[in-house]
């Protein structure tokens, strides 16, 4: 009897039901991740076994040493998440800076290269905000990456990202500096963890700007949030409903008033200590040149790759990895 009343009681508060489903599924990550681990573990010692009596094996054994290898690495990164929200799914926006066509241009190359490295960890990602440009690339986007440690991982690419290249836009063959922006946000994952009361937000529609069909262009349907106490706005056009934007709109506000009290947090910690800390964005991360030479450089950690084609097709791990190494302690 007492069960039934603490599983009804339980079920009653569905908050803290989803609250707890979604610890459940995240212990239920890692828990797979070992198991993926030690499984690749056993595959490359049988197939070593293998090459040792015939050389003919020898191309299996090093493709499931190279998939152990990475599974570890993973898992060794993976314990360097310490940080409160690190287990989060994440909320990652583009904003294209100064330079025209060519910087819009790097912002949307940014989001393909974010979206690849998504893919290459088996996240699910969803667009909730993208402006277009007139001529070509995006203004701004804003994606949700949704997976154990997305923003664990992806809060090292917070920052101001620059692209040195021969421009394809410039007739004359000039070589261009162009830069973009990009925030991390942790997402919200129980309601009640944030909560905003109605009377703090404004609630505008307008009609959608962005390409979707004539549904998007001819109904009221993008919606923006202002929260008054803080001045900060966010909007969502790419959902073919009002309903579905204001609720993808709800949850982007929820995610910066999040990195707001996190950001904060860690002002006040850095006073204690002594710390003079640029917790804002303005700061150039990270240079990816392509002319005269190729290589991409993280100013940071002084991590470097010269296969910039692999980089912009999602290959930062070495990146993410090199600043989890030297800042995971300090957070």
């Amino acid at each position: 009897m007492e069960n039934q009343t603490y599983e009804a009681g339980f079920w009653d508060d569905p908050a803290k039901a989803q609250e707890l489903i979604s610890q459940l599924n995240r212990k239920r990550d890692i828990v797979k991740g070992y198991q993926q681990t030690a499984a690749a573990y056993d595959e490359a010692e049988a197939a070593l076994e293998l090459a040792l009596e015939d050389d003919s094996f020898s191309r299996e054994a090093q493709k499931a040493a190279a998939t152990f290898s990475r599974l570890l690495e993973d898992l060794e990164l993976s314990q360097m998440l310490s940080g409160e929200y690190d287990s989060h799914d994440a909320i990652l926006s583009i904003h294209a800076g100064a330079g025209g066509l060519e910087a819009q241009d790097w912002a949307e190359m940014l989001m393909r290269m974010y979206n690849r490295w998504a893919e290459r960890h088996n996240y699910k990602t969803e667009l909730i905000d993208c402006l277009p440009a007139d001529e070509g690339g995006i203004k701004s986007a804003t994606i949700s990456v949704l997976g154990l440690n997305a923003y664990g991982y992806l809060k090292s690419e917070r920052g101001v990202h620059r692209l040195v290249r021969m421009s394809p836009y410039d007739t004359q063959g000039r070589r261009h500096t162009s830069f973009a922006s990009v925030d991390v946000l942790p997402q919200v994952a129980d309601d009640n963890e944030i909560e905003i009361p109605a009377e703090e937000m404004r609630i505008d529609t307008y009609r959608s700007s962005g390409k979707g069909g004539q549904h998007l262009n001819k109904t009221d349907s993008a919606v923006r949030i202002t929260h008054l106490p803080t001045n900060i706005v966010v909007q969502c056009q790419d959902e073919r409903s009002q309903f579905a934007n204001k609720e993808r709109a709800m949850q982007l506000l929820k995610a910066k008033l999040l990195d707001k009290k996190i950001r904060e947090r860690e002002a006040e910690l850095a006073a204690l200590r002594g710390e003079q800390q640029d917790i804002g964005w303005g700061s150039q991360i990270r240079s990816y040149i392509f002319q005269p030479y190729r290589l991409v450089k993280d100013h940071r950690t002084g991590y470097e790759m010269g296969n910039t084609d692999a980089v912009m097709d999602g290959d930062i791990d070495g990146f993410i990895a090199e600043y989890l190494r030297t800042f995971s302690h300090s957070e």
